[in-house]
């Protein structure tokens, strides 16, 4: 009779809560564990949740994504996890407090759990006694992620740069792989890697110093780019792909940093100038209008909508550099843009007034279904990924409410992000973990456009991150596999000269302004 009562309590195990208050006789009850390598017997149960790390505890996740391997905390040894859902259990036991669960198994278990949930019960051996921790739950989304994501990897500052690389990681596995290493083209800075439509085969990226130029992909093709003009004050940046893929939209910037002495922002970087143009692929042309090219304010960050017939941006009226950085706020602006015949509008809306609403806006994105544009927000300024204030922000495009993505922001610093390709999953990094390191976190987007907590982007080691000493820049969402490998990569770069892009002169522009238009 004592067997089938434990058989019956290890099969409902995951609605159980049993209380250190229950009576003794209760408390030390043998539950026993079916299908282990060993019965565990359990003579104590507690309320509270594991302390693990990373923290993966009342979660949502992608059907798709990788095992979500933890740690119990430091000294914790021998130790069970069971995962359970309606209709599957997976068992994982561990001698050195460090779970690393089955990719077989975990992905099985996935399966029969889409759009339910996952309860997790963590026991813990101390002597010859097994002690269970209350069970936490994962919700499995229906919807599954983009396999692929690419970042750049780079210590965590401006001055060591020498090495770096942008990379590629299999979310449905941990197989990460080099897109191109920067020891390839001696040691240049590499920056601002995006794609048209999460497409892993139309990507662009930017290789400063040696071997200078905007390399845009084309399945096959590669082309270097040259593409500061006598008329716009930078090489090109920040880009943001016209769905068509005929045209990129950036920003040109003349861009300073500082270090702040006591300041808990350890760096500044700001705009001494800045403007907003868009590149034609079939022409090599750039292409402006007044309002995105003017004297009188610092444009930038543009990024277009799905239908390609709005450009969005951040505005902010020209103060002078570096004096009165901290009084530089961004607002978020859009004008309409007319593909068929390379013209803008001539009204710009301004969405989030920072003259008004007080704070600024950086790295405007929208969702793929048109339905949320997701922005961050600071006190100043434009480079939010070093301003601890900084959080994500959602703005509704059909009912135009703005507000904050409070079950994914920390007390540190949110700042790039990206969506994926159907519009329920968002990318971001945040310096949550140490306030030094940025790394990569995804949260997924409800029908009400609220997020959920923020998942820390696995990893076959849970140790990684504390052992990782470098940033994740930039994540990106793509469909699947870059193949560009970087030899071919490498080779435009050493072979071509590149090509000039140049400025159209359909209208008569003003001249990009200099540092001496605003510094007196």
């Amino acid at each position: 009779m004592a067997i089938l009562i434990g058989i019956t309590l290890c099969l409902k195990i995951v609605d159980m809560k049993v209380s250190t208050s229950l009576p003794i006789a209760i408390l030390l009850f043998t539950l026993v564990f079916a299908g282990c390598t060993k019965t565990i017997q359990i003579t104590k149960s507690l309320d509270n949740k594991p302390a693990i790390f990373p923290d993966y505890t009342d979660v949502v996740i992608p059907v798709n994504i990788a095992p979500l391997n933890f740690r119990l905390a430091p000294g914790e040894g021998e130790a069970c996890a069971f995962f359970e859902s309606e209709h599957n259990r997976l068992e994982v036991r561990t001698k050195n407090g460090k779970f690393n669960i089955p990719l077989s198994g975990w992905k099985k278990l996935l399966d029969a759990s889409k759009g339910k949930e996952i309860s997790v019960t963590v026991c813990v051996k101390d002597g010859n006694e097994w002690t269970a921790y209350a069970p936490f739950s994962i919700q499995v989304a229906n919807e599954p992620v983009d396999p692929y994501i690419a970042y750049r990897l780079i210590e965590p500052g401006y001055t060591l740069w020498n090495r770096m690389g942008i990379y590629q990681r299999n979310l449905e596995g941990f197989k990460e792989t080099p897109v191109l290493e920067n020891k390839m083209t001696g040691n240049s800075c590499m920056n601002c890697h995006s794609f048209c439509m999460q497409n892993p085969g139309r990507m662009l990226f930017h290789i400063r110093q040696n071997y200078s130029g905007t390399y845009l992909t084309d399945g096959d093709k590669i082309e270097k780019l040259i593409t500061q003009t006598d008329r716009t004050i930078s090489s090109l940046v920040y880009p943001s792909w016209h769905p068509s893929g005929r045209y990129v939209a950036f920003s040109v910037n003349d861009t300073k940093q500082s270090f702040h002495i006591n300041n808990s922002n350890r760096i500044e970087v700001y705009d001494l100038a800045s403007d907003v143009v868009i590149y034609d692929t079939e022409t090599y042309e750039l292409l402006t209008t007044p309002p995105l090219f003017s004297k009188n304010a610092f444009e930038t960050f543009p990024t277009f909508s799905p239908d390609g017939r709005t450009l969005y941006y951040c505005s902010a009226k020209a103060k002078e550099m570096p004096k009165d950085f901290t009084e530089v706020k961004y607002s978020l602006c859009s004008i309409s843009f007319h593909p068929e015949t390379r013209t803008f509008g001539t009204v710009v809306d301004t969405l989030y007034n920072a003259g008004i609403q007080g704070n600024s806006v950086s790295f405007p994105r929208v969702s793929p279904d048109g339905n949320y544009l997701l922005y961050t927000l600071s006190s100043y300024g434009n480079f939010s990924i070093w301003h601890k204030d900084a959080d994500l922000y959602m703005l509704n495009l059909t009912t135009g409410e703005h507000y904050p993505l409070e079950a994914a922001n920390s007390e540190e610093v949110e700042s790039y992000h990206s969506w994926s390709s159907n519009s329920k999953w968002v990318i971001f990094s945040s310096r949550r973990m140490d306030g030094l390191y940025t790394h990569p976190y995804i949260t997924y987007i409800n029908e009400e456009g609220k997020a959920t907590k923020a998942v820390l982007l696995p990893q076959e080691n849970p140790d990684f991150y504390p052992d990782c000493m470098k940033s994740f820049n930039i994540p990106e969402f793509i469909k699947g596999e870059i193949k560009s490998s970087g030899h071919s990569l490498v080779k435009a770069a050493k072979q071509s000269d590149g090509i000039q892009v140049t400025f159209h002169e359909k209208e008569q522009y003003p001249v990009s302004r200099s540092v001496a238009d605003i510094v007196h």
